[in-house]
């Protein structure tokens, strides 16, 4: 969001970069209900208008916050299905844990009854684009005959990132080498 409208001075990315970092500590820390702008200005070390000039609302900077956080583009595709998942599901781990991630998607998802447009904008800019870069690896595969053609290939998504939830749920952490073995049982589920 650093990009000049127009006229001015062009915005500054330490200050963005400054006000997202404030964002998810304080929704990690105090809930979405609970964090205010003005919270974030005085974290970021910026005034509340500044904050508005770059997003619409408090869910809007929320998720692009969050947005900011997940891996931007995929590492370059390898043509090795095992290793463009594992790298994919790595960064994932990553980021959920660098940002406190469950304690956010947990606040976006206990804001769902009062604050719809919240859990929408977490699906439009985070889940939803890392699970096409997992579909998009899956989808190489099978181009290359490696899995089954009428393979499910949103389930066998979802069986790749169910693993650091459940994990995450019954210990706080994933074990180790959690990506790779989720890999390795999807990939031999899904071959011809």
């Amino acid at each position: 969001m650093s990009e000049s409208k127009g006229a001015g001075r062009p915005r500054s990315a330490e200050k963005d970069e400054a006000i997202l970092r404030a964002a998810l500590e304080l929704l990690a820390s105090q809930g979405y209900v609970r964090m205010t702008l003005d919270q974030v200005a005085v974290a970021a070390g910026v005034s509340k208008s500044t904050i508005h000039l770059r997003w619409r609302s408090k869910g809007d900077l929320v998720t692009a916050a969050l947005a900011a956080s997940r891996m931007v583009q995929a590492p370059a595709a390898t043509g090795d299905t095992r290793a463009d998942l594992v790298a994919v599901l790595d960064d994932f781990a990553a980021t959920v844990l660098r940002v406190r991630g469950m304690a956010l998607i947990g606040t976006c998802l206990a804001e769902e009854a009062h604050t719809p447009e919240l859990l929408a904008m977490l699906r439009e800019r985070t889940v939803l684009p890392r699970r096409a870069l997992l579909r998009g690896a899956l989808e190489r595969a099978r181009e290359r005959g490696e899995i089954r053609g009428g393979a499910d290939l949103e389930a066998a998504v979802s069986a790749l990132l169910g693993p650091f939830y459940a994990d995450f749920m019954a210990g706080g952490a994933p074990r180790a080498q959690w990506a790779e073995t989720a890999v390795d049982l999807v990939l031999a589920g899904l071959r011809p």
